[in-house]
């Protein structure tokens, strides 16, 4: 029988792939419609490319689709959030010492 810890590790590599999954899907999906979409522009509308406007918009939902699926953030990472709390930590510190150093002054 597997453990609660074991079910949970499964549950969770399994919606990481079905996310990874997810953002392949878009990706496809993107490549195929966006080239016929750039072949309606031309042939109906040559004077003014709007398809630009659908491949912009998609591509950065894409992107940012990719960087969630593959745990790719640049900003607030794991990291960025250790190093935040040893900041906040030290400067409580900092404040906790100071105010002892006054008190002890004081009396």
């Amino acid at each position: 029988m597997k453990s609660r810890f074991e079910n949970s590790d499964i549950e969770r590599a399994r919606k990481r792939v079905k996310e990874i999954k997810s953002f392949y899907i878009n990706l496809a999906l993107y490549c195929t419609i966006i080239p016929i979409l750039i072949i309606i522009n031309l042939t109906f509308t040559p004077g003014f490319y709007w398809f630009f406007f659908s491949m912009a918009g998609w591509g950065l939902g894409l992107l940012f689709h990719g960087m969630a699926a593959f745990n790719y953030v640049p900003f607030l990472s794991k990291d960025w959030e250790e190093r935040k709390l040893q900041q906040f930590m030290e400067e409580d510190r900092k404040a906790r010492e100071k105010f002892r150093n006054n008190d002890n002054q004081n009396l």
